[in-house]
């Protein structure tokens, strides 16, 4: 499956956050080849996930797995020190959905919102609400792995 999206960085979180579904993450990275294809663990609520990304920046080909929790549990220790944790709130937002991650642990205080899109086009017309900040699709310390593996990148 193709996965089109644009990730925005996000000063300050909307009031009333907590009315919105939400449900926390954390998720691994068992292996990360140089020329950026990744294969993560993640955990979304009570759903296990094996998944692999291929590289790119906006676009990129992903194929998930469900799996057991005994699975997720059994390969989670390949991930030690390429973990994150955050919270991902679900927001509507006209036809998309924005999904803002609130970051735990070592990435306290960092908030980044993703949109999902069908089409290039759609992705290149998109309107970002104005709370917003900057635009960090293309910046590759904003990357999952990246922050996973590096931290926070300095402001």
């Amino acid at each position: 499956m193709l996965e089109i999206e644009r990730k925005f960085l996000i000063d300050r979180l909307p009031e009333r956050l907590e009315i919105f579904p939400h449900e926390p993450v954390r998720q691994g990275y068992v292996a990360a080849d140089p020329n950026g294809t990744v294969v993560r663990l993640r955990q979304k609520g009570d759903r296990f996930y094996l998944t692999v990304k291929s590289a790119g920046e906006r676009a990129r080909i992903e194929r998930e797995v469900l799996l057991a929790a005994d699975q997720f549990e059994a390969l989670w220790p390949a991930t030690e020190g390429r973990r994150l944790e955050k919270t991902r709130y679900y927001l509507p937002h006209g036809a998309y959905t924005i999904e803002l991650d609130v970051y735990h642990g070592a990435l306290e205080g960092l908030f980044t919102a993703e949109v999902e899109f069908e089409s290039h086009a759609a992705a290149e017309a998109y309107a970002p609400p104005a709370w917003f900040g900057r635009e960090v699709t293309y910046d590759p310390r904003y990357k999952n792995l990246q922050l996973a593996t590096r931290g926070r990148p300095p402001a």
